[in-house]
């Protein structure tokens, strides 16, 4: 009895002496070391990339070709006195010129006005000869526009060319009707038209369509533009209509009819 606990005490001691060593300074052998990271020779020091840019997906914040951005009206676009000199003539392939005019504001809420029809003509500057006599007992039924010969005339809304003709006392001339062929608008004794006009062609508020001149009976030490405006009748025929007096209506003073 006494062998067998003698032996018990002995294994009960050799347990607690390899508990003992096994959480000494010893222990480290026993576990494996993981390999330690190596500096690049030279002594550089590790660097981190950047991470990879996301990819943009299909549709998501990628600019469509309708949604860029578009060019910003010219800067002048506000100023009535920025009118920009007559362009050379351009190839009549290339189409009318235009002029970078800025159109007159509309009364807010009101009825659209017209543009002043000669480049740099301020309305202050108008005279009013609608009901001036002329030759044969006529009344003018129009405005002289005073200008300097070769000065652009410009279109004074929206249309398009109804006719353009020569004829004894208005020289060259040209008839623009508005886009409801209501009203027709008259531009006489121009010098030439705009190269490339054409009847037929649509043209744009503030697009030169001539140029200023004497042609006609105007006389040629007096140049300058011979506007009128015409209710039309229900055959919309260029050569007739109800005069209206462009005076008012250019000075902002009275709507169209």
């Amino acid at each position: 009895m006494k062998l067998l606990l003698a032996l018990l005490l002995c294994v009960l001691v050799a347990l607690g002496a390899l508990v003992f060593f096994a959480g000494g300074p010893g222990a480290g052998a026993l576990v494996e070391v993981a390999p330690s990271v190596q500096a690049p020779s030279g002594g550089d020091a590790v660097r981190a990339s950047a991470p990879a840019p996301l990819a943009t997906m299909p549709g998501a914040n990628a600019p469509s070709a309708d949604s860029r951005s578009v060019p910003a009206p010219p800067a002048n676009a506000g100023d009535p006195h920025a009118a920009t000199s007559p362009a050379p003539p351009a190839n009549p392939a290339t189409g009318p010129a235009r002029a970078s005019l800025p159109l007159p504001a509309s009364t807010a809420g009101g009825p659209p006005t017209l543009l002043l029809p000669v480049q740099g003509v301020r309305p202050e500057q108008l005279h009013d000869t609608f009901s001036d006599a002329r030759s044969e007992s006529r009344r003018h039924d129009a405005i002289d526009i005073m200008a300097a010969a070769g000065t652009p005339v410009l279109a004074v809304a929206d249309g398009h060319v109804e006719k353009l003709f020569d004829s004894e006392r208005g020289g060259l001339t040209i008839y623009q009707f508005e886009p409801s062929g209501r009203l027709a608008y008259y531009y006489a004794h121009l010098q030439r038209y705009a190269d490339g006009l054409a009847e037929g062609q649509p043209v744009r508020r503030g697009q030169v369509i001539g140029y200023v001149g004497a042609t006609g009976n105007a006389s040629p030490d007096a140049p300058h533009l011979h506007f009128a405006i015409f209710v039309l009748g229900p055959e919309r025929r260029w050569w007739e209509g109800t005069a209206v007096n462009p005076y008012p209506v250019l000075r902002g003073e009275a709507p169209l009819p």
